[in-house]
């Protein structure tokens, strides 16, 4: 029998820890894959998608020598040497003819793929880079500021010990984001004293199963849980000697859900008032309320709103810092920087140069990319990186993102595969996949005991590929900015045992020229001298190092006394280690807000609430009669990660999911073509007639529409791809996020 390495699943935040065996004729196929019984939060478990994780490592998509594009399109093979002095020669040219705030860096680390994320903010200080922007700005940012209004923290649900589990536009029985879902899921839907609420215009897997399935009519989220809201305070249902102890400035709100037509509010919903009494009682009654939103409304109409409302609920019925709540977690690394200024990171500008976009925890919107490049603006991004990315295919209007992208002076893209994006890059830079080089994730939200892992090399990579540290430490040392003379007193430091390094690293950190880029300046010091070729993980110490100094009660009950200790067990961990173990009542120490108390009053968003009365809902336009969903989560689809179309068992090309009374009136039969068209493009797509879909609602899958021609073959894409069909000016209006979930669409028979 081969042997079994650990690793972990790299398709989705929950990253549960596997065992995989090598095998087939090249001894790099990974044949065999099971849950790793060692890794202490997924203990075994693993959904079906990580058994076709071999269709992300061997793939002819690969790229495996530096490539610079021929004046005629096409791509030539070029050295490490002339990659790195010419891509830095050509970046230096942007910031020292326009400014380093004219080169944009977008992405920096997939699911699974965090620590490139790390080394390249040495890279983008070495260019005086200002903005940037990844995946998260597509989808959470909304829901990061209100938690920086509300908590100046992050926060996540606790649905191991909830009594009441709710599903907010998530169905996690397919998109999974909590640990061991389906288990999880079983166990409440087992035990009668458990109940679980979904929210979703789709009857999903996840609603199948649950208590109260409320079927919402697609973008009207808003108005069902102000009408929830309505109940709980005009039934009082609020807590309010809980609220007096932990939370300031309800008055205001509260009086406003006073006056909401609870009625009114449930036939615009589409869910019956009867059932909405019933969910608000239910939560209002529980010992403990857990809420998970994901992107069926973080990509939707009033997406902002709706986390505030969201909050609202579990906040007035006093469902924070206690078992089977709400939760602040410890991060190893925040992903999300600093949010304790009202939502916004401090060291970033706070609205972007062009389109005045808000940022929030540094992060640019998306759907202003293409707007902040297409233009005449002196201040308009003229460069890209592109890293672990692929702006060209994830964000809305892809037609226009293309074209923003080819009028840029010009870009570069870092990755491990010919990517939409790749494809118009002036340089690719490639790298090793996942599981060919030392890589964690920074998505560590578990409490009360949260683990990290870092995982190791199953397989060598290809020759002429580096990692992400390496080409950020070379791109720092060509554009002149890595401090050698620090770096050898660090190595001198070093020569005298770990504790003189941390003295003399810290102190070092006082420099500018050091502090600017100290990832890179780890990884030439402290990273060759790390265990089997773990050079990549040096930054991890710095992290080892903060996590102890910011959570150091929580990281001696995990059993490490100091950052260094945490780091060496990091290391020696193959499987993943606790790394912080907090009481229940933990998160109230973690309160961002200067009072210590919960911030219930979110000013901004009262007159979008006080509209809701009178707005027209979605779904109202005659010449779009449908709201297509664009981008589901199906037992088979998964991000662009996965290029090889023939992963997916079935359902190939990515079928149109439509109703039954809808397919009829088409005159549409299982699998027959239909023609969709939004305002951006029409389509053609063969039909999947299903009773989960609601009338008017129609859907097709993420993950489709991407090339897997190879490097120096004519793209050829399978299925459709849902940006096509989106509109970048579709956008909340205050965080920017995308109303993928609900395109205005019409449908017809081909």
């Amino acid at each position: 029998m081969a042997e079994w390495k650990p690793t972990a699943c790299i398709l989705c935040e929950c990253n549960c820890g596997i065992e995989v065996q090598l095998g087939g004729e090249s001894g790099r196929e990974l044949t065999l894959i099971k849950g790793d019984r060692n890794h202490p939060v997924s203990q075994g478990y693993a959904c079906e998608k990580a058994q076709r994780l071999n269709y992300y490592q061997n793939n002819n998509a690969r790229v495996t020598s530096p490539l610079r594009r021929r004046e005629d399109g096409s791509y030539e093979e070029i050295d490490w040497d002339t990659a790195i002095s010419e891509v830095a020669e050509r970046l230096a040219a942007v910031r020292d003819t326009h400014g380093g705030d004219k080169i944009f860096y977008y992405g920096g680390g997939g699911q699974g793929n965090h620590l490139p994320g790390a080394y390249s903010r040495a890279t983008q200080n070495a260019l005086g880079i200002k903005f940037r922007s990844n995946a998260l700005a597509q989808e959470k940012t909304g829901e990061f500021w209100v938690n920086g209004k509300m908590f100046g923290a992050a926060t996540r649900g606790d649905f191991e010990h909830c009594e009441v589990a709710i599903f907010l536009g998530k169905n996690p029985w397919q998109s999974h984001s909590i640990p061991r879902a389906r288990v999880t899921l079983r166990e409440i839907q087992k035990d009668p004293k458990r109940s679980m609420v979904v929210i979703d215009p789709k009857r999903s897997e996840t609603a199948d199963i649950a208590d109260f399935h409320m079927a919402v009519r697609p973008g009207r989220d808003a108005w069902l849980l102000a009408a929830i809201l309505g109940v709980i305070v005009q039934d009082d249902l609020v807590d309010e000697d809980w609220l007096a102890e932990h939370a300031t400035d309800q008055e205001e709100v509260v009086g406003m859900l006073r006056e909401v037509p609870v009625d009114e509010y449930a036939e615009t919903s589409g869910v019956s008032a009867q059932m909405i009494r019933d969910v608000a009682h239910r939560i209002a009654e529980a010992e403990s309320v857990a809420v998970f939103e994901d992107l069926g409304v973080q990509q939707n109409r009033h997406s902002t709103l709706v986390s505030y409302l969201n909050r609202l609920i579990w906040v007035l019925t006093g469902n924070f810092g206690k078992k089977g709540s709400h939760y602040i977690p410890s991060p190893f690394v925040s992903l999300i920087g600093d949010q304790r200024q009202n939502g916004d990171a401090p060291r970033k500008k706070r609205v972007s140069p062009v389109a005045g976009a808000r940022i929030i925890t540094g992060l640019v919107p998306g759907n202003v990319i293409a707007e902040e490049i297409l233009t005449d603006h002196p201040d308009r991004y003229r460069a890209m990186i592109v890293e672990s990315g692929n702006p060209a295919h994830s964000l809305a209007d892809s037609q226009r993102m293309k074209k923003a992208l080819e009028a840029l002076d010009f870009l570069v893209v870092i990755d491990v595969a010919m990517t939409e994006t790749a494809r118009l890059a002036d340089y690719i830079l490639p790298t090793p996949t996942q599981y060919e080089k030392w890589e964690a994730t920074f998505f560590n939200f578990d409490f009360p005991k949260n683990c990290f892992h870092l995982r190791r090399p199953l397989l060598d990579p290809p020759p002429n590929v580096l990692t992400e540290p390496e080409i950020h430490a070379r791109l720092v040392e060509a554009l002149g900015a890595m401090p050698e003379e620090e770096v050898a007193k660090l190595n001198d430091a070093l020569a005298q045992g770990r504790t003189q390094f941390g003295l003399a690293f810290m102190a070092a950190m006082q420099k500018p020229e050091l502090e600017q880029v100290f990832p890179v300046a780890l990884y030439r010091s402290l990273g060759p001298t790390l265990p089997d070729g773990a050079a990549s993980a040096s930054v991890l110490w710095g992290a080892a190092v903060m996590c102890f100094m910011r959570y150091p009660e929580s990281v001696r009950r995990a059993g490490f006394n100091n950052g260094d200790e945490l780091f060496d067990a990091v290391l020696a961990s193959p499987s993943g280690l606790i790394f912080s173990v907090d009481d229940d009542d933990e998160s109230w120490n973690r309160i961002g807000i200067s009072n210590g108390k919960i911030n219930v009053a979110i000013p901004e968003l009262y007159n979008e609430i006080n509209e809701l009365v009178s707005e027209t809902p979605p779904g109202a336009d005659s010449d779009y009669p449908f709201m297509l969903s664009a981008g589901e989560r199906r037992s088979f689809t998964a991000n662009t990660i996965f290029r090889n179309p023939e992963w997916r068992k079935k359902d190939r090309v990515g079928a149109l999911r439509i109703s039954p009374s809808d397919a009829s009136e088409l005159g549409l039969d299982e699998g027959d073509l239909a023609r969709v068209t939004t305002k951006r493009a029409a389509v053609e797509v063969p039909v999947e007639i299903t009773d989960r879909m609601q009338s008017g609602h129609v859907s097709l899958p993420n993950g489709l529409g991407i090339d897997y021609s190879g490097v120096d073959l004519e793209a050829s894409p399978i299925g459709i791809a849902p940006n096509d069909l989106t509109a970048s000016e579709d956008r909340d209006w205050l965080a920017g996020t995308p109303w993928h979930k609900t395109v205005p669409a019409n449908v017809e028979a081909v």
